[in-house]
């Protein structure tokens, strides 16, 4: 069994304003993502048999939707300012129609649906444990960095992508690029 997950890509100019806003949150109980693996999530297939990766991958090439230009702005969290997990920046673009695109053409393998409205982001940091008074600051941090913009991109495909999760943290490999068309 392999974990799995399908993602968007980000461009090193993009990778490299995510790892600048980084810099800006050195909190104690924070956890940075690598500013290397960051990318936009469309959708968690978990543990898969590596039998099912090339029909999977065949099922991928059937996906409606053009390439499109994307923008990433705005720091979030999930899944609320008084209680954050996530620490996220923001993506819009024509991800909602690629996210239910990926939902139809995977439906045959019965993958578990993904709850309430897909909201296109690429994760920053994991909230660990925070104290009160780094909580007020961090907070004073996003509140500055919720209109921030870092610039368009070309989505013009989807990483199918492999996750081996280590104590160092996880390592990515793609196991192979969709074209969008």
């Amino acid at each position: 069994m392999i974990r799995t997950f399908l993602a968007v890509e980000l461009p090193d100019h993009i990778k490299e304003a995510a790892h600048s806003i980084q810099q800006e949150m050195d909190f104690k109980g924070l956890k940075l993502v690598d500013p290397g693996l960051i990318h936009i999530t469309l959708k968690f297939l978990g543990d898969i048999p590596e039998s099912q990766v090339a029909p999977i991958t065949d099922a991928l090439t059937k996906i409606d939707c053009a390439p499109f230009t994307a923008r990433v702005t705005g720091v979030g969290v999930f899944p609320k300012p008084s209680y954050m997990k996530v620490i996220w920046l923001g993506a819009t673009g024509e991800f909602e129609h690629l996210h239910s695109e990926v939902e139809r053409v995977l439906k045959e393998f019965r993958f578990k649906k993904d709850r309430g409205r897909f909201t296109a982001h690429a994760t920053l940091a994991r909230v660990k444990h925070l104290d009160n008074t780094s909580k007020e600051q961090l907070a004073r941090v996003l509140a500055g960095l919720q209109d921030i913009d870092l610039g368009e991109f070309t989505v013009d495909s989807i990483a199918f992508k492999k996750s081996t999760l280590t104590p160092r943290g996880p390592i990515y490999e793609t196991l192979n690029e969709i074209p969008l068309k």
